[in-house]
């Protein structure tokens, strides 16, 4: 699949702050407290026309598309904190990388190009941008190598459409912490609803002491989901305990079913 990326990067809260009167710029959040501006065609004329005078690109200029606007515009930003412009393009296993960073208001670092990918990862571009944004390899990290550009997130779109509606997705909040949140709610929340599917999902080639029809008997209860939840609760018994004969199939489900009304009863 095609890759491109051309984008500045930096805090998320500063990327926001430095952003909030651009109409074409969106904040995009990564991990590490990081956030993605995609460099459009659309971002780069309005920086134009905010800046008079500054358009064009310079001569040997190794972004496609960096210009004075954009250049002076990177300058202002990194007065709050590092920044990074950076570009990347793949295709059929060919491409590239450029990248330079920003800091105090001065370019600090690069541009820095490459389309040789057989040196070290922490050497290719974008991997020294990110470095000198003060990000630092996750310890949780189980391979030979630390891939940054992988760590922040810069895989979780592989167009700049994707990252345009990705800083849309994310207009509405106000800081990187309340973004981080609300992402922890969405993955409990998918976690606690995968748990209770789980109940339900018989488990294949595993015996079970009384069948559907018998549980309904014994518990008076139309057929629907508590059937299945019944069902797995007396198919991890037998895992857990060997066989079960009838009785004791009975006995536990009837305890199993008081605990069940209880429960629902809580709520």
């Amino acid at each position: 699949m095609p890759y491109e990326l051309n984008a500045v990067m930096g805090s998320f809260d500063l990327l926001r702050s430095r952003t909030g009167g651009i109409r074409e710029a969106v904040v995009a959040p990564l991990r590490r407290r990081l956030g993605l501006v995609p460099v459009t065609k659309q971002l780069l004329e309005e920086l134009t026309g905010l800046l008079a005078g500054h358009d064009g690109a310079g001569p040997g200029q190794l972004f496609t598309v960096m210009s004075p606007a954009l250049e002076q515009t990177l300058s202002y930003w990194s007065r709050g904190g590092p920044i990074a412009c950076v570009e990347a393009e793949f295709h059929g296993g060919d491409g590239y990388q450029t990248a330079a960073v920003w800091r105090t208001g001065a370019k600090v670092w690069g541009p820095a190009h490459t389309s040789d990918f057989t040196g070290p990862r922490e050497d290719w571009p974008i991997n020294a941008a990110l470095a000198l944004l003060d990000v630092v390899p996750s310890s949780s990290e189980e391979t030979e190598f630390h891939d940054l550009f992988r760590e922040v997130g810069l895989g979780w779109e592989q167009d700049m459409d994707g990252w345009q509606s990705a800083g849309r997705r994310a207009r509405w909040a106000a800081a990187y912490d309340e973004w981080h949140q609300e992402q922890l709610a969405e993955h409990e929340s998918t976690a606690r609803a995968a748990a209770e599917l789980e109940k339900y999902r018989r488990l294949p080639n595993v015996p079970v002491a009384l069948d559907g029809k018998a549980i309904m008997e014994l518990l008076g209860i139309p057929p629907g989901p508590l059937i299945g939840a019944a069902t797995r609760y007396l198919q991890d018994l037998h895992l857990e305990r060997g066989p079960l004969s009838r009785e004791e199939a009975v006995t536990r489900l009837r305890t199993w079913a008081v605990e069940q009304d209880t429960g629902r009863r809580g709520r």
